[in-house]
């Protein structure tokens, strides 16, 4: 009888413990954690708030484009808990779908005036994180060795002598060139911006799934001009590489990367503390260790001298809340795949 007694109590003492060691790891918790901005800075992120917290990140890296449809897909059990960084553009339409939720954190006061419009046209089920411009670089020894002309405007890219020298993203997969879409039917008007559209088509190479992919092809020397946001090829420039960066002269879009929680999160809570996290201005300041040289969106950040002023940058009215809808986007996707991509070159 004591023997079976000091066995039931051997075992309840190794339950306790257990349940101890299970609590203590619970409450630290765990973060699923979708991220569309460059891996490196994905990884900073995660590495920073996981050491500072103790909460365990499980992190996934894929473009906006891509992000959204998982996120979508996922919606009726949700698998990630925070998507952080990409363009604007899908965020808006995620929040506009019902797949995010709203949260208003302390820090707002400290974040610049179009961060807040973000979340105001969202009910706040996103908020800028870093902004942008959009345009191209060109590898300057590749454009001397095929003795090419230096463009300088959007139209340059559709001469005939760039044929097979061009390079952009899907914008169905990618937030960069879905930008670059919405972008060029702002500035010339939808039936010019498809013709321009038509005649670029001509000139690519590829057709990337990344949106950053072209301009590091370019630095590798496998691509000439890239149209990427400008702070991408930025960063390949400051790596050494031969990489100039061009904002086209007729004008040009810019983005507001963004932030989102999504709903019914497993892990709730967390997700609110990274969003908090990820707004600081320490933490947005950290941007620069991996070269990532986006416009914080708290005033309070450090920038580089190299980041491209979008002051000096002649940008257009773009209009978030047409081109971040579900229905526009769909519709200017469809007709991209009916009329541009089917096309021989």
């Amino acid at each position: 009888m004591k023997y079976s007694v000091l066995l039931l109590s051997t075992a309840l003492g190794a339950v306790t413990a257990l349940g101890l060691s299970t609590g203590s790891v619970a409450a630290k918790g765990k973060l699923n954690y979708y991220c569309s901005a460059q891996e490196d800075w994905c990884q900073l992120m995660a590495k920073g708030f996981e050491k500072e917290t103790g909460i365990k990140v499980n992190m996934s890296r894929k473009s906006s484009g891509e992000t959204f449809a998982q996120i979508k897909a996922e919606s009726r059990n949700p698998k990630g808990d925070v998507w952080w960084g990409g363009t604007g553009d899908p965020h808006l339409q995620a929040a506009e779908e019902g797949l995010t939720v709203s949260y208003v954190s302390s820090l707002r006061g400290e974040l610049n005036d179009w961060s807040l419009s973000q979340a105001k046209s969202a009910d706040d089920k996103t908020i800028g994180i870093y902004s942008g411009a959009l345009g191209y670089g060109y590898n300057s020894d590749l454009l001397a060795k095929n003795n090419l002309p230096v463009p300088a405007c959007w139209k340059d890219l559709l001469k005939p002598e760039y044929k097979g020298h061009v390079q952009m993203a899907n914008p169905n997969s990618s937030g960069t060139a879905y930008t670059t879409l919405a972008t060029i039917v702002q500035l010339f008007g939808e039936e010019e911006g498809f013709e321009f559209m038509k005649g670029l088509h001509k000139n690519i190479n590829q057709y990337t799934k990344s949106g950053s992919a072209p301009i590091k092809a370019a630095a590798r020397g496998e691509n000439t001009i890239g149209i990427v946001f400008l702070h991408d090829a930025v960063k390949q420039a400051v790596k050494g590489f031969p990489i100039v960066s061009v904002a086209p002269c007729e004008g040009t879009g810019y983005e507001i990367g963004s932030m989102s929680l999504i709903k019914g999160a497993r892990n709730l809570k967390e997700a609110q503390m990274f969003y908090d996290y990820a707004l600081r201005a320490d933490v947005q300041s950290r941007a620069l260790e991996v070269k990532a040289f986006q416009v914080p969106s708290n005033m309070g950040a450090k920038t580089s001298s190299k980041a491209p002023s979008l002051s000096s940058i002649k940008l257009i009215n773009y209009d978030f809340g047409k081109y971040g809808s579900s229905a526009e986007r769909k519709r200017l996707l469809k007709k991209w795949d009916d009329e541009v991509k089917t096309l021989a070159k």
